[in-house]
């Protein structure tokens, strides 16, 4: 069994070089090896002379797209590319740590889940701002509310699917409402979510942080246009 790990990127010289030998190292689980994507989502700094460090390695596979397309646009060229059985996402940056893996992918290979999500509010979080707190769990309460769940963490990076149930669905949003859409469309397909505790490592504006208010906006209003909309 293969697992595919998607790493979105933009603008993150300072931490993908080392995001990447995390990921290589990161341990899986018995008979799962792992493939490694990264998209280069027009990064206008030295994102893409970091990768070149990995331009020969057989377990990375690099993709550059021009110009920024948003978070989403770089999971959608993921998904296209990726040869596992199972997809995995790991933001580029150091507030999550591939050394979870294990505990994510437990649940899956078990079969006690479809979907398996790295709940921050299930784990520990440091320095998360107080109102990043509020709009995660302003979106969980309106998601449970909306869909009939018990999630506490719809906007986790951390979302392990099988790859066949994420190419089920049409993905149609941009920048960060990935989280929302694919959880409301698979929660609607009926396909049962589990959630882990995680440890989260939260980093501010000035480490690069590039979700905002407009941004934010976009991710809650998929939660109500995806309750409704036809999928």
């Amino acid at each position: 069994m293969k697992l595919s790990v998607l790493i979105p990127a933009y603008n993150e010289e300072a931490t993908i070089a080392q995001v990447v030998h995390a990921v290589k190292a990161a341990p899986t689980a018995p008979g799962v090896e792992k493939e490694i994507i990264i998209v280069n989502d027009g990064s206008s700094d030295g994102t893409a002379r970091a990768l070149e460090a990995f331009a020969g390695d057989a377990e990375v596979r690099i993709f550059h797209q021009s110009p920024n397309q948003g978070k989403t646009a770089a999971l959608r060229r993921g998904i296209r590319e990726a040869f596992g059985d199972l997809m995995l996402v790991q933001d580029a940056d150091l507030e999550y740590s591939p050394s979870e893996y294990p505990r994510l992918l437990a649940p899956l290979l078990e079969g006690r889940a479809d979907i398996v999500y790295g709940s921050r509010f299930l784990g520990s979080i440091r320095r998360m701002e107080h109102v990043n707190r509020f709009a995660n769990v302003f979106s969980n309460v309106s998601f449970n509310i909306l869909f009939g769940a018990h999630l506490t963490d719809i906007n986790t990076c951390f979302k392990l699917f099988y790859l066949k149930d994420i190419r089920s669905i049409t993905v149609e949003s941009d920048h960060f409402a990935f989280e929302t859409e694919v959880t409301a469309k698979l929660v609607r397909k009926g396909l049962r979510v589990l959630e882990v505790p995680i440890e989260y490592h939260a980093r501010s504006v000035v480490q690069g942080k590039k979700i905002n208010w407009p941004r934010a906006l976009g991710m809650y209003w998929a939660i109500i246009h995806y309750r409704f909309a036809k999928i």
